[in-house]
């Protein structure tokens, strides 16, 4: 339908036969991420995502309700990506567009979307796809950390494409917000009074059990912990010989949830090496929430740095609930708060006793 209006139009003004009242809709040029100039429509309507945080981001500024299509793994239900979860009923049933930043060229031109969204993590090239489909193609930053450049700028871009400038400057101050009161309140800390922690069950590739860790980890790079990950010259993800954990003999241990059977198996088979650990034989064990799965998903990883900052320094946190900051952060971009359903599918903050 759409590109039979465009004909009918170009034919109206090529023959000189348009009513006074036909018009063509009003345009504009955006800059991506590429330094690419796209022209938009004057207001998009519609939208597809192509790649990962292209769908994430949308959600976060709040124009979920412009998607038409979406790739494959959107339609499958979870816990472990927010705005998916809360918009579900919204995408469930769309037309799969692609997958994992593979897009579907046919699927797209047949839904004649306003413009394409594309991560710059996607393995498809903006200019290859926007000549395919016809259709504008906007790249924005890809950011698999908590709060980095790359993510205020993601909000900045699809704020100007969606016309949702105000959204994006709200949202934008909030999360400023959010940084600095993480950050004022851990960084004059001094090292000598920092307890040592190490993350483990870290999802990277797929799942990982106890020796799956990360140097800065994003939630605790956030509240400037001893993250003994960070001491091995290793960047990432990745998997540690189990006896460098053992010989640093963390005080605190946080456990994301994506890696916990593994982790659970694993004790089960070698409970000795487990309690070997002070931590284990103190109680200083304790819950993340898993916040990545297809890049990260922002609000979790905020919700995971409150609640370890409450855990690693009582006494700066002590006027912060940490599962009602959770529910302020996931209403703040998402428009809801899920952590009851979160909890009831076994996903909450809490001390973790191995075994149990």
């Amino acid at each position: 339908m759409k590109r039979f209006v465009v004909l009918l139009i170009l034919f109206a003004l090529l023959t000189g036969c348009a009513p006074a009242d036909m018009q063509l809709q009003g345009e504009r040029v955006i800059t991506d991420s590429k330094g690419r100039e796209v022209t938009v429509p004057e207001k998009v309507e519609s939208v597809v995502c192509v790649g990962v945080g292209a769908l994430r981001y949308t959600c976060y500024v709040g124009a979920q309700d412009l998607v038409v299509g979406v790739e494959d793994y959107e339609t499958k239900a979870g816990h472990d990506r927010l705005y998916n979860y809360v918009n579900f009923d919204k995408f469930k049933n769309l037309p799969v567009t692609g997958t994992n930043g593979v897009p579907y060229a046919e699927e797209i031109i047949s839904l004649a979307p306003d413009v394409i969204v594309m991560s710059q993590a996607a393995s498809a090239d903006a200019d290859d796809l926007q000549a395919k489909t016809g259709t504008p193609v906007v790249v924005i930053p890809t950011s698999d950390t908590t709060l980095d450049n790359a993510s205020y700028e993601i909000i900045r871009m699809l704020g100007e494409l969606y016309g949702m400038e105000n959204r994006a400057a709200e949202l934008t101050d909030y999360l400023k917000g959010i940084q600095k009161d993480l950050d004022s309140r851990t960084k004059d800390i001094p090292d000598s009074e920092k307890p040592s922690v190490y993350v483990a069950g870290v999802s990277f590739k797929g799942i990982h059990g106890f020796e799956g860790t990360e140097s800065f980890y994003g939630p605790l790079e956030l509240i400037h912990a001893n993250n003994l990950a960070n001491s091995t010259g290793q960047t990432g993800a990745y998997n540690i010989d189990l006896e460098k954990v053992l010989s640093w003999d963390p005080d605190i241990i946080f456990l994301d949830f994506n890696g916990m059977d593994l982790i659970n198996e694993d004790y089960a088979k070698n409970p000795d090496y487990y309690h070997a650990l002070t931590a284990v034989q103190e109680g200083k064990v304790y819950s993340q929430i898993s916040f990545r799965s297809f890049a990260s998903n922002l609000e979790t990883a905020l919700a995971d740095a409150y609640y370890a900052a409450s855990v690693i320094y009582p006494e700066q946190f002590k006027d912060v609930d940490p599962v009602a900051k959770a529910g302020e952060i996931f209403e703040k971009l998402l428009g809801a708060n899920p952590y009851e359903d979160l909890k009831e599918a076994g996903y909450e903050f809490r001390p973790i006793k191995l075994g149990a």
